[in-house]
């Protein structure tokens, strides 16, 4: 069963709102040296429940967003689009990391899906 392994939360300065989350629940959040600007959330230590994030910068109406670890991306979108959701950020890749896409359900919430993939280019 897929499971909610990540959030994001966009910010139109990220530093600015790095220090913001830094300050109030003293997460370590620290710039991705990948290809985009993006920063790394670690919200705990890995023994404890919880998940951790990313912020990125923002391009649109998208405020918080979880993902959702996918087995085959591709599968995933069309069970949205037939469930009546929306794929508004087609399938990507990110080096070493995977493919992602964003969704919208039926209510107009984004949501993310991640598909595992070293290979991917």
């Amino acid at each position: 069963m897929p499971r909610v392994v990540h959030f994001e939360i966009s910010a139109d300065d990220p530093e600015r709102v790095s220090r913001f989350y830094s300050s109030v629940f003293g997460w370590d959040i620290q710039r991705w040296p990948g290809p985009a600007e993006y920063w790394l959330v670690t919200t705990g230590p890995n023994e404890r429940p919880g998940i951790n994030g990313g912020i990125f910068i923002r391009q649109g109406p998208v405020g918080h967003v979880i993902t959702i670890d996918v087995p085959d991306i591709d599968a995933y979108l069309r069970a949205v689009t037939e469930q009546g959701g929306e794929v508004v950020v087609p399938k990507r890749a990110i080096p070493g990391v995977g493919y992602t896409a964003y969704c919208k359900d039926t209510e107009g919430s984004t949501f993310g899906l991640v598909q595992t993939d070293p290979a991917a280019q």
